[in-house]
């Protein structure tokens, strides 16, 4: 998510079934955060289990602003347990709930489904529930505004996912924590006409019955659930040669000249991207284009989401799509274990735009952070970025403050070594998740360096530090 410093019934029989069978240490002087911390969000995810694939069988019915739904949920219990919750709006209707083939029973009351198991589940074992499902999706009201499924259109029946942090469970039953990575497999009934756009590669695009027409798409992922999305709408696909992967596009047919252009220089991002943080870390990736403005973009894995208010014709947001895209690398493929380690994400991402700058019109990043800092330092002290709390989750600061931060380690230690701690990052946690913690003792260990002295102050403290000189 990028944040500019400056400024029904009618389900269709059969469609939608399910397969019988689916594979399943801190400085001294402070205290600082560990990746064991109690979570920012503790009602959302259950530790008793972990799921590796989500099997998402959607029928939207747009006349009626209707969804049917069957989710398959396969993984494995991590505990000793009888029961298991997974998050799902309570404004969704549960039909019913199987485990391993077994009806179960469930409770659906405060966005939380609690399904009790067959039988007690010993660690280790795996399992497959089922959930039916429907009603009309509301997007979920937080702090940071609405998120999760919402609508394009006024007649609410054009849809977009943006589910960052706390709108998976919007649309479907899911264990909704940032630490925890799935599989993904997606299938999405609309009427004929309409368009589908959600995670990973288009493997199936069959007529349906009743003049539908069954979108289908897999991501091996692994995938956290605030990451995951779909679009319906009348969109244009178009492709773009030149990049490490398969580059597929989609907007709204009126807008394809302003998107060629805008979004015309992604290849080259993304090469620019993997000399300086390693290969792109997924299979394919794009950028779709909503009929709706949106206050920001969002990096929804491998499809980064923009309004049409993004398009101008001049590339004046492009600094928003070398964000959304650095997030691939520093957000998706490595994830944070939990929101307060978002700068992890949002710093490196602000400092990817820097790095395209740096590239594209030969603006130093020593320029860029220096004005950075400046509208910082004129403004009151911020937040902790290393510890926002969830009320600054998405504070500025986090932003242009983690950014600086990276500037202030590339003066100190050179650039080399600095494109060396990037590269080893993104490398060593590749599809996992990581802390703070465990950043600051890389970059020492690929420096040869104690950096505590330095990086201390630029996330743990609110006063903020000075910019190193260069030298």
């Amino acid at each position: 998510m990028a944040v500019t410093l400056w400024t029904r019934r009618g389900f269709v029989a059969g469609a939608l079934a399910l397969p019988a069978s689916a594979a399943p240490q801190a400085p001294a002087r402070a205290a600082v955060p560990s990746g064991t911390a109690a979570p920012y969000f503790p009602t959302h995810g259950d530790p008793r289990f972990g799921v590796a694939e989500y099997d998402l069988r959607l029928d939207w019915l747009p006349s009626r602003s209707r969804l049917r739904a069957v989710a398959l949920v396969s993984g494995v219990v991590e505990e000793p347990t009888r029961g298991l919750e997974l998050d799902l709006a309570s404004t969704l209707t549960v039909r019913s709930v199987s485990v391993d083939g077994a009806r179960a029973r469930f409770t659906h009351r405060r966005d939380r489904l609690s399904v009790t198991l067959p039988e007690r589940y010993a660690a280790g074992r795996p399992f497959r529930a089922q959930v039916a499902y429907e009603g009309r999706p509301r997007p979920v009201r937080t702090a940071y505004g609405d998120v999760g499924w919402d609508y394009t259109d006024a007649a609410s029946s054009h849809v977009l996912v943006a589910s960052e942090p706390l709108g998976a469970p919007s649309w479907f039953p899911c264990d909704d924590r940032p630490d925890r990575k799935a599989a993904y497999r997606v299938t999405v009934g609309v009427p004929e006409g309409l368009q589908v756009v959600a995670n990973g590669t288009l493997t199936g695009h069959e007529p349906g019955p009743r003049g539908r027409r069954l979108w289908t798409y897999t991501h091996p992922g692994p995938m956290a659930t605030y990451l995951a999305t779909v679009a319906i709408g009348r969109f244009t696909f178009s492709t773009q040669p030149g990049g490490p992967v398969p580059i597929r596009n989609a907007c709204p047919p009126e807008h394809t000249a302003a998107f060629a252009h805008d979004f015309g220089r992604q290849p080259e991002m993304m090469r620019v991207f993997a000399d300086h943080f390693g290969p792109y870390p997924f299979e394919v990736y794009g950028s779709v284009v909503v009929d709706a403005e949106l206050d920001d973009p969002v990096e929804n894995q491998t499809y980064s989401l923009f309004g049409t208010n993004h398009l101008d014709g001049r590339r004046g947001n492009e600094t928003l799509v070398a964000h959304e895209l650095a997030h691939h690398w520093f957000g998706n493929s490595v994830g944070i274990a939990d929101w307060r380690h978002i700068w992890l994400n949002e710093g490196f991402a602000t400092y990817s735009e820097w790095l395209w700058a740096e590239h594209a019109s030969g603006t130093p990043a020593t320029r860029t952070a220096a004005a950075a800092h400046a509208t910082l330092a004129s403004a009151p002290d911020g937040v902790r970025i290393a510890d926002p709390g969830p009320g600054d989750l998405f504070d500025s600061s986090v932003y242009a403050r983690g950014a600086c931060t990276l500037q202030a380690l590339r003066t100190t230690v050179g650039d080399a070594p600095f494109f060396a701690v990037l590269r080893a990052w993104a490398t060593r946690h590749r599809h996992g998740t990581a802390t703070t913690p465990q950043f600051v003792a890389l970059a020492g260990q690929i420096t040869g360096r104690d950096l505590g002295p330095l990086l201390h102050p630029w996330l743990y403290e609110t006063r903020l530090p000075p910019l190193p000189s260069p030298e």
